[in-house]
């Protein structure tokens, strides 16, 4: 399913450029998506959520900690898989439930699940990947909040690594991937030495079944 053309929330209409050789829309930012208030209140009101929670992964033999804290919340029984980890669903919170109406109605995608990062400081990070699971379905569409402290957002082309484009990722914006961006391009946050303070990202999707079986 694809996003309307249409603004977010009658907000900012400066949109980024989208990555050479993905059709036009599919990556758009909304850099002023939520005003000021409503996305310091909203910041607090996660932040302080009990249950974020920090796992580990195996990679190549060694058993390492997930650079971040994070959370999935779902509509119904829809778990999370990921590098053997599995993650069971929490119901949307309450703090959550106005700005999750409004997504699917500026955009006519009944997002359903959403999968919450809190990066504490620059240290926390999330390496390459694509948002690209069956479970998606095909050309899903992905609108990525982000809450917080500013940080720096890459994509690359699968075909060619060297192809890359940057966003900063501000406080109240959204970025929305749609179209054919999963299945050519990757993303990530990475780490940076500058000093910043906590963030929170959630990547709304909208998921058919429920993931990993």
């Amino acid at each position: 399913m694809e996003a309307r053309q249409l603004p977010l929330f009658a907000a900012d209409p400066a949109a980024a450029e989208p990555p050479a050789g993905s059709e036009p829309g599919a990556v758009r930012l909304e850099r002023q998506a939520l005003a000021e208030g409503e996305a310091t209140a909203l910041f607090q009101a996660l932040q302080a959520l009990p249950g974020w929670r920090q796992d580990t992964i195996r990679l190549y033999g060694r058993v390492h900690p997930v650079p971040r804290l994070h959370r999935w919340f779902a509509d119904a029984r829809q778990t999370y898989r990921w590098s053997g980890l599995v993650m069971r669903p929490e119901p949307f919170p309450e703090a959550l439930q106005p700005l999750l109406q409004r997504l699917r109605e500026a955009s006519g995608v009944p997002f359903n699940t959403a999968l919450a990062n809190l990066y504490r400081d620059g240290q926390d990070s999330v390496a390459w990947h694509a948002d690209d699971e069956p479970e998606l379905g095909p050309r899903p569409v992905i609108a990525s909040l982000s809450l917080g402290a500013t940080r720096r957002f890459l994509m690359r082309s699968k075909a060619d690594h060297g192809q890359r484009r940057s966003f900063e990722l501000s406080h109240g914006s959204v970025l929305w991937m749609a179209g054919s961006t999963q299945e050519h391009w990757q993303h990530c946050l990475p780490r940076t030495t500058r000093p910043v303070g906590a963030r929170i990202n959630f990547t709304f999707r909208a998921m058919g079944r429920a993931m990993g079986g």
